[in-house]
């Protein structure tokens, strides 16, 4: 349904609004044949956080740890609140719990990058559309390095979005939140494998830097203090082996991704 709404609102050249998603319930219901103008939007994002959730499930299975498939939360916001999978077995390794912690945002990254190409072939060039509407997005490094490519001398900001690309910054958004190296995200099984020691310390002092950052996206500070409250521990691993070479050089690719999809202000309205 939001994929729908994405679509219609890109047709129309007016800026993607939440309540007219909410609004399509009632249509949609009654002509549910329309869904299919959304799946551009839905199976590209749902491909990109497949791949990510099969990323760890792929990892598990070979270090044969435990792991249920991928769950994936609906939200009437963009779709989806993403997808998770549950560890059900303890992981005794750093190399495993790095192995597992970096396959997903890896391999959403394989697939996001294209998406958000093929995505932005079939965007367009409208004056202004970024500052209309009620909600403006922010623009990844990742996404301002292809528009530079791909809309040569073209300003950021009037480029609208293809649905598809619009699914691609939404895994973008996925991959840099999972980035983070607080408490049990994937950014933190990286960063506790590297250093153990430091994770509970440098968890901490990101929360609470998170919180400041709320200037420029109330998100951060809400973020900032659940991670604070629920997530700055991690379970202890014995292991006193140090990363290989291969896997030191991963967790280096794995901050370039951060950087890539990171975005200070990913979402703004009026209000803020």
């Amino acid at each position: 349904m939001v994929g729908v709404a994405l679509q219609e609102d890109f047709s129309r050249n007016v800026p993607f609004d939440v309540e007219h998603s909410l609004d399509m319930w009632g249509y949609l219901w009654h002509t549910p044949s329309a869904l299919t103008q959304g799946l551009p939007f839905s199976l590209t994002l749902l491909l990109i956080l497949l791949a990510h959730e099969f990323g760890h499930y792929g990892a598990a299975v070979f270090h044969q740890v435990d792991s249920s498939l991928p769950y994936f939360l609906p939200s009437p916001f963009l779709g989806t609140f993403g997808a998770f999978i549950r560890v059900r077995s303890p992981i005794y390794s750093k190399r495993s719990l790095f192995d597992i912690g970096i396959a997903g945002p890896l391999a959403g990254f394989v697939f996001l990058v294209p998406a958000l190409a093929i995505g932005l072939s079939f965007s367009k060039v409208v004056p202004g559309i970024t500052h209309q509407g009620s909600m403006q997005f922010g623009v990844p490094l990742l996404e301002w390095l292809l528009k530079r490519a791909i809309f040569p001398g073209v300003a950021p900001a009037e480029i609208y979005l293809h649905p598809v690309a619009r699914a691609a910054w939404v895994g973008m958004f996925a991959t840099a939140m999972n980035l983070l190296p607080i408490g049990q995200l994937d950014g933190g099984h990286i960063f506790y494998s590297f250093f153990p020691r430091r994770h509970k310390t440098a968890s901490k002092l990101l929360c609470l830097l998170m919180l400041p950052l709320g200037k420029f996206w109330f998100g951060w500070f809400v973020w900032g203090l659940a991670l604070l409250w629920l997530n700055r521990r991690h379970p202890t691993i014995y292991d006193p082996s140090v990363l290989d070479r291969d896997r030191r050089k991963l967790g280096y690719l794995a901050f370039a991704i951060f950087l890539l999809c990171f975005s200070i202000s990913p979402l703004s309205t009026g209000d803020f």
